[in-house]
């Protein structure tokens, strides 16, 4: 298989537009009345076959395989649970000179996201890093998060989040975890089809997120909170995001150099381990926040095409070093790995 390549040059991703676009019909055209009912209850049915997708999708093999490099992943996830969440909150600091709480509550909410999937093999691929390892650890990450993200957010986003609590929680099982385990279960019957038609369920997944943003979004106008944003207030999130992102790149790395790494593996750490998941945060939002979602996910969206830009400099940087070698043999590990990139 040919190793993964990206653009030359640094494009706005056209899932990014859509989801631009999406926003944007919200905004002239809400879900209204019995719309909205309608559309509520399709999110939720999204959600469910979304995170059904994702437990098929996920090779129970390959990531026990993995294990064997386990300093590596836990590394990841300390990174992804535990130094992006005290970075989340160090920005409080940021309130309200720059930022509002609501934009607050949603830049904290990016911190407890998992990890990414598709981009973090795509971009250390490119960088000749550890593909293998790349794989595992977004896996991992994704697998950890689905617990781990609505127990951080409940613990400290509290009640100013929406709402949390024990219906909460377990409206974070029943839509998302109870799929995502169905989906392992049967993976061993369906596991084949997902991988022959990954093109096709790539497009069904695609669109149940914009139909979770079209709905997020709705409710956002019909309860008259983008008010509470303005030009400024959104240069100042912009600002904390490309500190925040900068920051973790370089924890990434240089923390891996001093924990005995080698470059294979920082490459692999520095990518699972700075981004977040567009595809695992927007459902988890929309289960969490409630009416409060639009302003929890548009950090989120943010950045997300910021770490999709940096990264792609980045790795091709990378790639030019002198230190680096052709990447590993087993990078056909990528196959039968969801290709939504855009969403990772």
């Amino acid at each position: 298989m040919k190793r993964l390549r990206w653009p030359s040059w640094m494009p706005i991703d056209p899932y990014i537009l859509l989801l631009l676009a999406t926003v944007g019909l919200a905004a002239l055209l809400p879900a209204r009345g019995t719309g909205a009912d309608v559309a509520s209850g399709a999110s939720t049915a999204a959600i469910a076959f979304l995170f059904f997708l994702y437990g098929a999708r996920l090779s129970t093999r390959e990531a026990l395989d993995g294990l064997r490099h386990w300093r590596l992943h836990l590394t990841v996830l300390a990174c992804t649970f535990v130094l992006f969440p005290l970075l989340g909150l160090a920005a409080r600091g940021l309130v309200p000179v720059l930022l509002n709480q609501p934009l607050y509550q949603g830049l904290l909410f990016l911190t407890l996201v998992p990890s990414t999937i598709q981009s973090s093999i795509a971009f250390t691929s490119i960088a000749r890093g550890n593909v293998p390892a790349a794989i595992c650890a977004g896996s991992f990450s994704s697998l950890v998060g689905i617990v781990i993200t609505p127990l951080l957010a409940a613990g400290l986003l509290g009640n100013s989040g929406g709402g949390f609590s024990a219906d909460s929680l377990m409206k974070i099982v029943l839509q998302l975890l109870v799929p995502f385990l169905a989906g392992q279960v049967l993976r061993r019957w369906i596991g084949d089809f997902v991988v022959r038609h990954k093109k096709m369920l790539g497009l069904v997944d695609r669109g149940s997120i914009l139909l979770v943003v079209y709905t997020a979004f709705s409710e956002g106008m019909t309860q008259g909170i983008w008010h509470q944003v303005s030009p400024a207030r959104l240069a100042g999130l912009l600002g904390a995001e490309a500190v925040l992102l900068a920051v973790m790149l370089a924890l990434t790395w240089h923390g891996a150099r001093a924990l005995g790494f080698g470059r294979e593996d920082r490459i692999a750490i520095q990518f699972a381990g700075s981004k977040k998941s567009l595809a695992a945060g927007l459902p988890m939002a929309s289960v969490l926040f409630g009416a409060h979602a639009s302003l929890a996910v548009l950090p989120l969206m943010l950045f997300h095409q910021m770490q999709l830009m940096v990264c792609a400099v980045i790795a091709k940087r990378r790639a030019r070093d002198p230190q680096a070698t052709p990447p590993p043999s087993s990078a056909h590990l990528v196959q039968g790995q969801p290709q939504d990139r855009a969403l990772r």
